[in-house]
């Protein structure tokens, strides 16, 4: 095999197709980065590491892994029913998997973190292209299957905050990844659309806004609910910020000390904006 084929094959073998454009393609490699990049760190963290508080303000390092851990348990099955193998996970098994793993110790959370996320990657890695492009997966919660674009983006919502409340711990300079936040905005403007109805509270704002997101044609729209659009005219305040900055306050994470370079302008305040977005 020359080097050519054998780079190929590595690519295929990560979870990529050569000439990945799809959003479901650009969001399982996302994925494969996140993991990596947590597990060239988790193995040499310290006790006194696992136990740092994390950017999660509620959670520990070791309890944020462990609540990736979980879900990527949890999701990996929910996949496997969508694919036919074996049942849908109800409130009884995601309840035990959390059990099972509030029961672990610190560093026993760590270690299993990077295996059960592992096996979630490799298997949106081992996707065929027609299964990425029509396979739906049902949810307990919701009325509808997503199809698996909108399923792969929530668990890189989920993987990407996660790792930056890690990460922050470490060092309180982190950012978001950058390239993941351009993915998640593009979630946000499509299939997972509707989760920044269930998270945004709207009612917290006396009346309608429109905020601007600057440098882009990006507006976030503040009414009876919470959405994401391209290209609202005449906006009521503006935003200023990356793109890493504009997911984290959609999740609730930009507050002090963490706030970086940002800047609200017209007839909102970030604070007002802390209101609209808690965080998860």
């Amino acid at each position: 095999m020359d080097t050519a084929e054998g780079e190929a094959e590595q690519t295929r073998s990560r979870g990529g197709y050569l000439g990945m454009t799809t959003l479901t393609d650009r969001t399982i490699g996302s994925l494969r980065r996140h993991h990596e990049a947590l597990a060239a760190t988790v193995p040499s963290l310290s006790d006194t590491e696992l136990a740092l508080r994390s950017g999660a303000s509620d959670w520990s390092v070791a309890e944020v892994l462990s609540h990736l851990g979980s879900g990527a348990e949890i999701a990996a099955a929910t996949l496997r029913h969508a694919l036919g193998e074996g049942e849908q996970p109800d409130q009884e098994f995601n309840t035990g998997v959390w059990e099972r793993w509030n029961a672990l110790s610190a560093r026993a959370q760590a270690d299993s973190f990077l295996v059960a996320d592992a096996e979630l990657v490799d298997l949106f890695e081992s996707l065929t292209p027609e299964q990425r492009a029509g396979l739906e997966v049902p949810l307990g919660f919701l009325p509808a299957p997503l199809p698996l674009e909108t399923y792969a983006g929530m668990r890189l919502s989920e993987m990407s905050q996660h790792s930056w409340d890690v990460f922050v711990a470490l060092d309180p300079a982190a950012a978001l990844d950058a390239e993941a936040a351009e993915i998640q905005i593009d979630h946000f403007l499509g299939g997972l659309g509707f989760f920044l109805g269930f998270t945004g509270k709207a009612d917290q704002l006396e009346s309608p806004t429109v905020l601007a997101v600057a440098g882009s044609d990006l507006s976030l729209v503040i009414d009876d609910s919470v959405r994401l659009t391209r290209g609202q005219a005449e906006p009521t305040a503006t935003f200023t910020a990356p793109a890493e900055s504009v997911v984290r306050l959609l999740s609730g994470r930009l507050k002090e000390p963490y706030v970086g370079e940002v800047e609200v302008s017209g007839a909102l305040t970030l604070e007002d904006l802390r209101r609209v977005f808690p965080g998860y």
